[in-house]
């Protein structure tokens, strides 16, 4: 069965970054980043990247200091980062232990996890998980959330009998540990995955397991794989697991993509809840990219649970553009303290070429509608010569977000974060709506026909573009029209203009500005 799609609405967009960028480092080639905030005190932020590096600001991301990690057991990219409810700092990293990076013969053997317990000045030696009893399997992609009703923390990663194996009798698995002392030991691993992937890092291997926790305790993880985004959850702070996991969503084209100017790409899924304790507590909420809509048209999704991952939502396209852009790397955060969803990805709906961007899409309803910004403040070109990395990030906390990207441009490679309150979201958003106004049609649902009305504040060109719920043009109403100062209604005739029984969404845009809104035809 094709599935059913939802799409985002009231969606506005502007060519014009309004936030202020900071680049965090361009030392040491620093590249696939990641961000969090300290709840304590959202003045301290923490960043880590590839492949060794860490940052540390206690002005909000303004300013940044810049060290190198180093451990006995060796450091070796993939950052993740953690801070518990005393301010403590955890950095989990892949470990390439008895190699030099050069060194492609040795392996992965290893999840490290080193502790700061002094605002990232200084770092512990780690702990370690996932070392196999033979010391010679391959552990990679790892991920880890806290409890932070008791301070436990608990981590999933792939494990690979051996990496890049093709053989058939080589498999890939999700691994999942716990510690219930603040990171000083570690579970033994229990493997959380139904159907076992291959080893290739391709579409057939299970990776980018993702765990959170519901608002009950609940251990809840997601990732990709041959079956597609599946689900599995712990009710007992996983110590069970269900032993036949939930589909999510079938991935039809697969994890693992091109992007022209990437030396590779992938649309691994991100899993997050709200325990906000507000109207959406214990949704959980699923974001990630892939090319159902075809090889020249990425795109970011969301499907959410209101019953703990047993069923979740038809599918709801979170970018507005028009049909043939790219948008890819995804990552999602929510605000626990109102319930607020934010997904930044990289962009290239202004674009003709490589030239890429980066948005935040933010939703203060539960995933239903989601409103687009550019946050990047030029756009810069990738070239697949130089490593981009598999992810981006992003923290929020209290109305303070703190995204964090990647920029490679003119072959060299950036990180870089946008500071953003939410509250100047939401005045940015009230400045563009005075340019122009675009109204509800009438009625709606409609049979018919149907009115579209909208106010110009100038004498400007307007275009008129409806969409069905796939982000497929379904009527061109006008291009480019020149319109006068003032409010213009405009009748759209539904057979006319081939509109059968359905959700579409009307998009107006005037210059580079896009407003769209959900038009209903019964």
């Amino acid at each position: 069965m094709k599935p059913l799609f939802l799409a985002l609405f009231f969606v506005v967009a502007t060519v014009n970054a309004q936030f202020t960028n900071v680049m965090i480092s361009n030392q040491n080639v620093p590249n696939e980043p990641s961000i969090v905030i300290d709840p304590n005190n959202t003045n301290t932020v923490f960043a880590g990247a590839n492949s060794n590096n860490y940052y540390v600001s206690n002005d909000g991301g303004v300013t940044w200091s810049h060290g190198l990690l180093s451990s006995t057991y060796g450091v070796w990219s993939d950052p993740s980062l953690l801070v518990d409810n005393v301010g403590n700092l955890y950095y989990f990293h892949l470990s390439y232990p008895n190699a030099s990076p050069t060194d492609t013969d040795d392996w992965i053997d290893r999840i490290v996890c080193q502790k700061s317990t002094d605002t990232g000045v200084t770092f512990n030696n780690g702990t370690y998980f996932g070392l196999s009893p033979s010391g010679l399997k391959d552990q990679d992609k790892q991920w880890a959330q806290i409890d932070r009703t008791n301070g436990n923390i608990y981590a999933t990663w792939t494990e690979f009998d051996t990496y890049n194996d093709p053989s058939p009798s080589c498999k890939s698995r999700i691994l999942f540990t716990k510690s219930v002392d603040s990171g000083a030991t570690w579970s033994a691993p229990k493997k959380i995955n139904e159907v076992d992937g291959d080893c290739i890092d391709e579409d057939l291997t299970v990776e980018g397991a993702v765990p959170t926790v519901g608002p009950n305790g609940e251990v809840y993880v997601a990732w990709a794989g041959p079956a597609g985004i599946v689900f599995n959850k712990s009710i007992d702070a996983g110590n069970t697991w269900l032993s036949n996991n939930i589909l999510i969503d079938t991935m039809p084209t697969g994890w693992d993509y091109s992007i022209p100017g990437i030396d590779r790409c992938n649309g691994l899924p991100i899993l997050d809840c709200d325990i906000s304790g507000g109207a959406y507590n214990g949704t959980l909420y699923v974001n990630w990219t892939d090319q159902r809509n075809g090889a020249n048209d990425t795109d970011v999704w969301l499907k959410k649970s209101t019953d703990g991952g047993n069923t979740w939502s038809n599918i709801i396209r979170v970018n507005d553009d028009a049909p043939g852009k790219h948008q890819f790397l995804t990552w999602m955060d929510i605000d626990q303290t109102n319930g607020y969803i934010y997904i930044v990805f990289y962009d290239r709906r202004n674009h003709n070429d490589n030239n890429t961007d980066v948005y935040l899409a933010r939703s203060t309803d539960g995933g239903n509608t989601f409103q687009n910004i550019l946050i990047s403040e030029s756009p810069f070109l990738p070239t697949s010569n130089v490593f981009f990395g598999d992810y981006t990030n992003i923290a929020v906390h209290n109305g303070v977000i703190r995204p964090i990207w990647n920029r490679v441009h003119n072959g060299n490679s950036s990180i870089w974060t946008a500071l953003i309150e939410d509250s100047n979201i939401v005045a940015t958003d009230d400045y563009f709506n005075a340019n122009f106004e675009l109204n509800q049609n009438y009625p709606n649902p409609a049979k018919d026909e149907t009115y579209i009305s909208f106010k110009l504040k100038n004498n400007k060109k307007v275009s008129l573009e409806i969409y069905n719920t796939l982000g497929e043009k379904k009527a061109v109403i006008f291009t480019k029209k020149q319109f006068t100062y003032g409010k213009h209604i405009i009748k759209i005739p539904l057979s006319k203009n081939k509109l059968t029984q359905g959700i579409y969404f009307y998009r107006m845009q005037i210059g580079k500005q896009v407003v769209s809104k959900k038009m209903i035809i019964k």
